[in-house]
């Protein structure tokens, strides 16, 4: 098979703990794709942009001066329930980020140890 054909390999996700210490120290982008009202009734996970999956294409344009992520770290997207974050993370793979990785839902941050901040 062509080498331009084949897949490019992901590394494996990191954990919530990794996660943590990565967006902490600012060398990843953790993105939350809910809607604000969602975000008013759980909190978010600390750390996490709030971009959601309506306004992805907007604000994670790498070509717009105000995106609020910018290619050349990793992403990690979470939503509700692992749905909104998938096609999060399609688009923004699809907008040359990479790598990009579905954490699933809120509640896998929380059962995992990740820590929460109310909005």
């Amino acid at each position: 098979m062509l080498r331009f054909l084949r897949p490019r390999a992901v590394p494996p996700m990191p954990s919530v703990p990794e996660i943590a210490v990565a967006v902490a120290a600012r060398q990843m982008y953790l993105v939350d794709v809910r809607e604000r009202g969602e975000l008013l009734q759980t909190g978010t996970a600390r750390g996490a942009r709030h971009i959601p999956l309506s306004q992805i294409g907007l604000r994670a344009d790498p070509q717009a001066a105000d995106a609020a992520i910018r290619p050349g770290m990793p992403v990690v997207v979470f939503c509700a329930s692992g749905g909104r974050s998938g096609a999060a993370a399609r688009r923004l793979r699809r907008m040359g980020y990479a790598p990009v990785w579905n954490l699933g839902g809120f509640g896998d941050w929380v059962r995992a140890g990740g820590q929460v901040e109310r909005v």
